[in-house]
């Protein structure tokens, strides 16, 4: 496997350079990025909602035709009003947070006898929650730092991939030697 992948190690500097050109637009377009993954998300849910619509129909599955059509709905609502699905999402990641941090709190106060440092877990939790509050507090903030995330997140794994496809490359470099 090590020596298809240094075969290919152009592959990966591919993709490296392509995510790390994806964080790079991302952090200069934030919006136009939002409006694009919303759109190829809506699109997505209308496609899928409307073949699953098909699939419950043929067969006599009235859940499946349920979803399916909330699924449209979801689509159609995605691409006509893409500002509000991108709040949406930013309220479900607020909720969500909001959920784990008082779970994690409540963990850690039920194994506080078993566990050491559960001040962490609770430090943490409290975190999780104060990011949930802000979300829902200021969420096109909200929405900006999950974009920056994302577009952090791509360089960073782009620049790895770059430093892994240069070792892959130098190991080719030494299997072709010892082949010759």
């Amino acid at each position: 496997m090590i020596r298809s992948l240094a075969q290919h190690w152009w592959v990966l500097l591919l993709r490296g350079l392509l995510a790390i050109a994806f964080g790079v637009l991302t952090y200069a377009r934030p919006g136009l990025t939002i409006l694009l993954l919303v759109t190829f998300w809506g699109a997505y849910a209308l496609v899928d909602g409307i073949f699953e619509v098909i699939a419950g129909v043929r067969a006599k599955w009235g859940s499946l035709v349920f979803l399916g059509v909330i699924g449209i709905a979801a689509g159609i609502v995605a691409l006509l009003r893409p500002g509000l699905t991108a709040v949406a999402l930013i309220w479900v990641l607020a909720f969500w947070a909001i959920i784990a941090g008082v779970m994690q709190i409540s963990a850690a106060i039920r194994l506080r006898k078993e566990v050491q440092g559960e001040w962490l877990w609770i430090l943490s939790g409290a975190l999780t929650i104060a990011l949930g509050v802000l979300f829902l507090a200021r969420p096109g903030e909200g929405i900006l730092s999950v974009t920056w995330l994302i577009a952090t997140l791509a360089i960073v794994w782009g620049i790895l991939l770059v430093m892994l496809s240069f070792r892959l490359k130098a190991h080719h470099g030494r299997l072709a030697a010892k082949a010759a």
